[in-house]
């Protein structure tokens, strides 16, 4: 098709949204990739230029991006919540894989990828700064409640998984084993998460040693509440 037929077939009133150049797109990243560790740092209030200098861009690029912090803050959302989606449906993927290592290993391969991505220091910024409604962020938590779900029920079905724990015991730890501690440093964090991570994941095996108490954590614990 032509260009001029593809334009005699556009919708009337659709906003042709122009592609970023190549460049372009890895610096809208980096400055994504800046903010986050930035925020996760320094909260919220941290000044742009710090991000932008992070960035290795100009202020007039970030704001070319970004017209507000809001809506940088709301990207950094997108990209964190993004990468884990796709991190959990590529281990779906791998756990029905028959040459694979087991649906278990799968699930630990993706929690020790998705801490990277800071959630747990993110996490009082995303319930300050973010709408708990907002159509795109919700269509990937869904995906996320769907992927992790099913990643977990194939452990358990294969004997490997205890049975008393459920998605949302899983995020809980991955939050607060990625929310640094008051007064220390965001690199002591980064040098033990991964060791905390596999003992809290070596728990979660099947056969269970004890008895939890309470009841199993989920998604809808997550959900915003009216």
């Amino acid at each position: 098709m032509t260009t001029a037929a593809a334009e005699s077939v556009r919708p009337a009133g659709s906003v042709r949204t122009p592609k970023l150049r190549a460049d372009a797109s890895r610096n809208r990243e980096r400055i994504v990739v800046a903010a986050r560790d930035a925020f996760v740092e320094h909260g919220a209030d941290v000044p742009l230029d710090e991000i932008a200098k992070r960035a290795g861009v100009g202020n007039a690029t970030l704001y070319r991006n970004f017209p507000d912090r809001m809506a940088l803050i709301r990207e950094v959302a997108l990209l964190v919540k993004n990468r884990i989606l796709a991190l959990a449906e590529t281990a779906t993927v791998e756990a029905d894989t028959p040459d694979g290592s087991g649906p278990f290993d799968a699930l630990q391969r993706f929690a020790h990828a998705a801490v990277a991505e800071k959630v747990g220091g993110l996490c009082p910024l995303f319930t300050s700064h973010v709408d708990p409604y907002d159509p795109e962020l919700t269509e990937i938590r869904e995906r996320l409640r769907s992927a992790v779900s099913g990643l977990m029920e194939r452990a358990r079905a294969a004997g490997e998984l205890r049975p008393d724990v459920d998605h949302g015991d899983l995020f809980i730890a991955m939050g607060q084993l990625t929310r640094p501690l008051p007064g220390t440093s965001c690199g002591l964090l980064e040098e033990f998460v991964h060791r905390h991570l596999q003992l809290f994941l070596d728990g979660m095996r099947a056969p269970a040693r004890s008895a939890l108490p309470g009841r199993a954590a989920t998604f809808e614990d997550f959900q915003p509440q009216n």
